[in-house]
This record gives structure tokens, C-alpha cells and sequence, in this order.
């Protein structure tokens, strides 16, 4: 039985081991301010600098998470694409191995008093003299390392101890391995740290308690626990840090599992290598030198993979935002017919058009709040607009007739009417996300004449946008006065009631500027608000125009191009 003074220092090991993780990872990261990020943005433009990337930028953190966090935050924000990453998080894995070489070369061969003390001592020195500067997180990192070491001089006694008075049960065979296995992940998920997992594992090897095959086990079992940290933190989460939390899995579960299946074979050839370089001859360098090798080798088995990785999981985890950003009806090999390409290419030119009149409507409205959505239509809209533009490559190669080049025509004109509708878009939302809050909610009765007019332009987009919309669907269907929110008119000639509702609404607009430009002048609209309101109304009026122009442009009559 373990008695109270053993239970105590065996905790308190534990405690000052991780303690010193965390100062020394905290500091490392406050050191590195924002090298992290520019190191990423830099050099991961291939694999193997992606990879080195990210096993130097944890071997130097001493954090795989904080590596990881990065790599996500970048995809999210568009500058690194997923498969670039992957060779990130792949790296970080190889990079965390860093820890065990610092316990096996340094942790347990030297005398912790002549490195601990200095290092602790010194570390805090400079953390009360430097305060929030780079300097003082240096310090912190240092002091860090100090408790670190300290932490492991405290388990290495007590796992000596321990060994000398308890002889724990051996568990043989694969079941036992098994058993070995689910220790090492239990351990990383309690302390949430493979590292602290693998340092407490090498350090009880050490120490007598765990023989060379159980406590490769647990390395074993301490790497693949790592996963369960990047499950909880994919819960509700982006898609795009799903996939990467699912590769990091994947990736975790292979090199695990392939280390376990070849662990006998795998630690002779580790033991042999490390004798053929000169490596120390005890346990906790072989574990250290086992853990590397593993994880190189999931690397090298993840080298042929990783492009099939890669596509296999853009086609998971997707949100609503990237389902509506891809091509629903553009398909490479119907490019080489430019026939029907061309109908799928104004079906989706018609679908590229119908989201981005839905996002003037949306942003066109006056409110007391900005829209929120407006980020992710532009996001979908230029995704959405690149997959035109490589289809129309694609089909340019193909020979046509002169009949399907005009059609072709005819499909871009109305594309270039919809990219100025999405040009607008940020002008139009302006009137809401700057103007003062107190004139929004006033009542002054120029904004809420400003707001009948756009109202009414609403309307009038939304009878366009369904109009396209049913074009874009059916090409040969006639029936498109259907509007969304509006009411429908009698007129059996959808364009002509739209070309009426537009005349009627420039007519409006015109009153509505002059009524601006009035209040400017008399003093009752401050002028910065009146040029505002000017300059979003202008925008408003050439997404009417542009959308108007867009609806009049169809490829199933033979009507000559439409002039601009």
C-alpha cells in the first residue's frame, strides 16, 4: 500500500511537473508574440516546410494546442488551404516529442539542484524586472523549466520508492498491452497533456515500476489521448476546425495503432538505432527515441495520403455556408459540350445572382443593428463567383458555334450585371453600420421616408430575384411573377411590370434625394448623415438598375444581345 508520505510525494511530483508545463508553455507563447502566426503565413507553402513548420514551432512552444489554434485560425481566415495545414498538425505531433528527449537527456541524468534553482531563480528575476515585455515571458518560460525539472527530481524519488517497497501485477499478453494502452490515453485526458503523460511514463520506467514494452504501451496509449482533447474542442465548432480535429485524429488512431500492432519488432529496431548512434543505453532514451520513431513513421505513412485525406474531408463536416459556395450545376465533364454547359452555366449564374440580390435585400433594409450576414454572403458569393469564372476557362476550350458563342454571351453579360449587384453591397450596408443610433430610432422623418424607399426597393429586388430564380431552375418556365414578400401583379409580362416598378421607384428616388439634399441644407440632418444616406441610396438605385438589367438578359429566345 502506498503510505501517506509516498501518495504525497507522487502528487505533489505530478503537481509541480505540470505547473512547470503550463508557466513554460505560457511563457513560450508570450515570447513568441506573433512569430507563430508570421511563421505559418510564410512557410507552409509546401509539405515538407509545413511539416518542419510545425515541428519546429512546437519543439519551440511546447505546445502543440497553441500550434494547432493557429493553423485553424488561418484556414478559417482563407490564408492557408486544408491541405497545407494537415502537414501542420502532423509536424506539431512529431514536435511534441521534444519533451521526452528533455526528461530522458536532462530531467533524469543530471543533478536537479545545479539546474532547477538557476533556472528558477533566474526566471523569476527577470519575470519582476521585465513585467509584460518580451523579457519578462522569457523569465516566466525559464521559471517554467526550473519548476519542471523540479517536478521530475520529485517523481524520480518517488517512483524509486515506490518501486523498492511495491511490486505491481504484470499484465502479459495482448489484452495487458491493451490495458497499457488505455492507461497512457486515461493519463492524457486527465492532465491534458500528452507530453505531462509521457513525462510521468518515462520518469515511472525509470524509476523500476514499468518494464520497456508496457511503458512503450502507454506512450503509445498517451499519444493516441491527445484525441479526445481535439474532439471536446471540435464541438461546435467551425467546420473547417473539424476537419482539422478529425485529421488530427485519424492521423493519432493510425500511428498508434500501427505502433501497437509491430511494438515488439518496432522497440528492437528503435534499440538497435539508438545503440548504432550512440544514444544512452537506459530505458527512458529508448522510450524517448521510440516515441520519435513512431511518429515519424505516421508521417512517412501519411506522405502518399494526405491529397485523399485531404479531399476526404473537405466532403465532411460541411456547413451551410460552403454547401451554398459550391457550383450546384456546373460539372467539368460537361464542359466539353458546350451546349449544355452553357444551360448549367445560366442556371448557376442565375443561382449566383438570386443570393446576391437576397443579400441587398438584406442589408438594404434600415436597422438599429447592422446585418450579421453580410460577411458570409460576400465570402459565398466570391467563392461562388470563382467557380464560374474557371468553368467559363474550362468551356472556352471547347469549340462552339457561333449560335452557343452568343448564348455564352449573353450567360456573361448577366453574370458581370450580378458581380456589380455584389459590388455594391458593402456601400448599401453603410447607412446602417455608421449611421449614429440616434437617428435610427428618432422617428426623424427623413429616415423614415429614406426607409419607404428601400423598402420598396426590396420589393422590387425580391419579384427580380424570384423571377431569376425560376429561370435559373426551369428554363423553360413561364410562370416566374411569383415574388417572395411582395404581391404579385396581373400582367401576363414579368419584365415590363418590373420596367414599370422601376420607373416608378427612380421617380421616388429622385423626390427622396432632393428631400436629402434639403435637409442638409437647413441644418436638420447633419451633413456627414446626408452624404451617407446619399451615397447608400446611389448604390441601392445601381443594384435596381443592374438586377433589372440582369432579368431583361435571357437565353431562351433567340432576342439579340440586350444593350448595357
Amino acid at each position: 500500500m502506498l503510505t501517506v508520505l509516498q501518495s504525497g510525494a507522487l502528487l505533489g511530483g505530478i503537481g509541480l511537473f505540470l505547473l512547470g508545463m503550463w508557466l513554460m508553455t505560457e511563457g513560450l507563447r508570450l515570447a513568441s508574440g506573433s512569430a507563430l502566426r508570421e511563421v505559418l503565413a510564410r512557410s507552409t507553402r509546401t509539405r515538407w516546410r509545413a511539416l518542419g513548420s510545425g515541428i519546429m514551432l512546437t519543439a519551440v512552444v511546447q505546445s502543440s494546442s497553441a500550434v494547432t489554434v493557429a493553423a485553424i485560425g488561418f484556414v478559417n481566415a482563407g490564408l492557408l488551404t486544408l491541405g497545407q495545414v494537415l502537414w501542420v498538425l502532423f509536424g506539431s505531433n512529431v514536435g511534441t516529442t521534444i519533451t521526452g528527449w528533455l526528461v530522458a537527456l536532462l530531467g533524469l541524468k543530471i543533478k536537479i539542484d545545479l539546474l532547477a534553482m538557476p533556472l528558477i531563480g533566474l526566471g523569476m528575476l527577470l519575470r519582476l524586472t521585465g513585467g509584460n515585455a518580451r523579457r519578462g515571458s522569457i523569465g516566466l518560460a525559464l521559471a517554467g523549466f526550473g519548476v519542471l525539472f523540479l517536478g521530475i527530481d520529485v517523481l524520480r524519488t518517488a517512483f524509486t520508492d515506490l518501486s523498492a517497497g511495491i511490486t505491481f501485477p504484470q499484465i502479459e499478453g495482448f489484452w495487458g498491452m491493451v490495458a497499457h494502452v488505455l492507461v497512457g490515453a486515461l493519463l492524457t485526458l486527465l492532465m491534458q497533456s500528452s507530453s505531462a503523460a509521457t513525462a510521468l511514463t518515462l520518469t515511472a520506467a525509470q524509476g523500476g515500476l514499468l518494464g520497456l514494452e508496457a511503458a512503450a504501451a502507454v506512450v503509445i496509449g498517451s499519444n493516441i489521448g491527445t484525441t479526445g482533447t481535439a474532439l471536446i474542442a471540435a464541438i461546435g465548432a467551425t467546420a473547417n476546425a473539424r476537419r482539422a480535429a478529425a485529421a488530427h485524429v485519424l492521423f493519432n488512431l493510425m500511428t498508434g495503432g500501427v505502433a501497437f500492432l509491430t511494438l515488439p519488432w518496432l522497440l528492437h529496431a528503435t534499440q538497435w538505432f539508438g545503440g548504432w548512434i550512440g544514444a544512452p543505453a537506459d530505458i527512458a532514451t529508448a522510450l524517448a527515441l521510440f516515441h520519435t520513431v513512431f511518429n515519424l513513421l505516421g508521417v512517412l505513412l501519411m506522405w502518399p495520403l494526405s491529397d485523399r485525406l485531404a479531399v476526404f474531408l473537405q466532403a465532411r463536416f460541411r456547413s451551410a455556408e460552403e454547401d451554398e459556395s459550391r457550383a450546384r450545376y456546373l460539372d467539368t465533364s460537361t464542359a466539353a459540350l458546350p451546349a449544355l454547359a452553357i444551360d448549367a452555366l445560366n442556371r448557376e449564374v442565375a443561382r449566383y445572382g438570386n443570393i446576391a440580390l437576397r443579400a441587398a435585400c438584406n442589408v438594404a433594409l434600415l436597422r438599429t443593428t447592422p446585418s450579421r450576414e453580410l460577411p458570409r454572403a460576400q465570402r459565398t458569393l466570391a467563392a461562388l463567383d470563382s467557380n464560374i469564372d474557371a468553368f467559363v476557362i474550362q468551356l472556352n476550350r471547347a469549340a462552339m458555334t457561333q449560335e452557343t458563342a452568343l448564348r455564352l454571351a449573353k450567360v456573361l453579360r448577366r453574370s458581370d450585371y450580378y458581380t456589380s449587384v455584389v459590388e455594391q453591397l458593402p456601400a448599401i450596408a453603410a447607412a446602417t453600420e455608421n449611421l449614429p443610433a440616434h437617428l435610427l430610432n428618432s422617428g426623424h422623418s427623413i429616415v423614415t421616408t429614406v426607409g419607404r424607399l428601400r423598402e420598396a426597393a426590396v420589393a422590387l429586388l425580391q419579384r427580380l430575384a424570384s423571377q431569376d430564380d425560376a429561370e435559373g431552375e426551369a428554363a423553360t418556365s413561364s410562370d416566374t411573377s411569383a415574388a417572395v414578400g411582395t404581391e404579385t401583379t396581373t400582367s401576363t409580362d414579368p419584365i415590363a411590370n418590373a420596367e414599370a416598378d422601376a420607373d416608378t421607384w427612380e421617380m421616388h428616388y429622385q423626390q427622396v434625394k432632393a428631400a436629402l439634399l434639403e435637409a442638409g441644407a437647413l441644418g436638420t440632418l447633419a451633413p456627414a448623415s446626408m452624404e451617407l444616406l446619399l451615397r447608400s441610396n446611389s448604390a441601392l438605385r445601381r443594384t435596381v438598375q443592374q438586377a433589372l438589367k440582369a432579368s431583361k438578359v435571357s437565353i431562351i429566345d433567340d432576342s439579340p444581345l440586350n444593350g448595357a
